[in-house]
This record gives structure tokens, C-alpha cells and sequence, in this order.
């Protein structure tokens, strides 16, 4: 499975971005999506996930602010983000855990500049 992110931009604060990650290859038949950031000098952070049934979960620095929108299809997910702060900036990865084959794989990542 590949992983590829897109609509990593440089937007105000305060802003709205989109990114999109898909998938190609083989699905797993029981997977869980995952978005991470990473911010300069700082550690990979959990953003939010979805599991395949899709329930999604948001963590709560990005609460409130985040999503994951339902309209996606399979092989996609995407992270809705809104009232972007600088702080949001970052290195956005998603990953594709197969729970069954204990493989877990990962984008390359779409930076995110929050900035005005």
C-alpha cells in the first residue's frame, strides 16, 4: 500500500485547509486511518483517526477545529481543518494501520504553514 498527502498550502490565521490522503494497492480488510503532524523540534503527535467502519476520533488539541469529513471514499481519507493557529504548523503524515497483518504504512507528508 502507498500513501500519498496533498493539500498542504500556507494559509492566515484563522484559515481553513483541507488535506487529502490516498491509498493505492491492496487494502487491508480490517485497517484504522491515522493523522499525525509533526512540528519542527517536536515529536510525531496523534491529530485525529478513523476506523474502517468510520468512527472517528479527534484528539483534544485539535478538537473542535478538526475533522474528518464522512464523504470519503475508501481508498481516502481527509482532515478538515478550521481556526488555524501558528501553532498548527506543521509536517501533516497520514498512516494506514492493517490490524490483522500488524503493518502499519506511512505518507511522505503535506506541510502546513499557519502564518500571517
Amino acid at each position: 500500500v502507498q500513501l500519498v498527502e496533498s493539500g498542504g498550502d500556507v494559509v492566515q490565521p484563522g484559515g481553513t485547509l483541507r488535506l487529502s490522503c490516498t491509498a493505492s494497492g491492496i487494502m487491508p480488510s480490517i485497517y484504522m486511518w491515522k493523522w499525525y503532524r509533526q512540528a519542527p523540534g517536536k515529536e510525531r503527535e496523534l491529530v485525529a483517526s478513523k476506523t474502517r467502519a468510520g468512527t472517528t476520533t479527534i484528539e483534544d488539541p485539535v478538537k473542535g477545529r478538526f475533522s474528518i469529513p464522512r464523504d470519503n471514499g475508501k481508498n481516502t481519507v481527509d482532515l478538515q481543518m478550521s481556526s488555524l493557529q501558528p501553532e498548527d504548523t506543521a509536517a501533516y503524515y497520514c498512516s494506514l494501520e492493517d490490524i490483522w497483518g500488524g503493518t502499519t504504512y506511512w505518507g511522505e507528508g503535506t506541510r502546513v504553514t499557519v502564518s500571517s
